[in-house]
């Protein structure tokens, strides 16, 4: 077991099975050292967190559903390294995605909660670069969705 997986059961996560693809499309892509993760939505086995942030979904289970997708993130990142999440060598970028009201503009504060769990998971292998960005519509009515791009050993 890595570093990785000891400090996400201290958080109580225990990571899922990767999400299969809804359409035509891979779940990751390797090039190099670099891993592609294609977006994750607030997606769990209770069904996730759906609907417009702001309207149907307050700032903090919207915040709570980009920890979602940064549970998401990371099974994915464990089946692209065959179980081995010691292979994280940095987690270089995340694309953040919030299905936001009109009137909603905390799009950064909800990312963060994706943002957060990279850097308790990974330490300061999880600081990254991000975009933070208030959508229309996501996907099947998730509220949040997140991309990343990971460098690997």
């Amino acid at each position: 077991m890595s570093q990785v997986e000891d400090r996400l059961r201290a958080l109580g996560i225990e990571l899922p099975q990767p999400n299969p693809p809804v359409a035509n499309y891979v779940p990751f892509v390797r090039i190099g050292d670099l891993l592609h993760i294609s977006g994750q939505v607030s997606n769990a086995a209770s069904g996730g967190i759906t609907g417009v942030v702001g309207d149907d979904v307050d700032a903090a289970t919207a915040r709570a559903a980009a920890q979602l997708c940064g549970i998401n993130l990371i099974a994915q990142m464990k089946a692209a390294c065959d179980g081995e999440l010691g292979r994280v060598r940095r987690v270089v970028k995340l694309n953040g995605f919030v299905q936001a009201g009109a009137g909603f503009f905390e799009i950064p504060q909800v990312i963060n909660g994706a943002s957060d769990l990279m850097v308790e998971a990974f330490g300061d292998a999880g600081r990254h670069a991000r975009s933070a960005v208030g959508v229309y519509r996501l996907p099947l009515n998730f509220a949040v969705e997140i991309d990343a791009v990971v460098a690997l050993s």
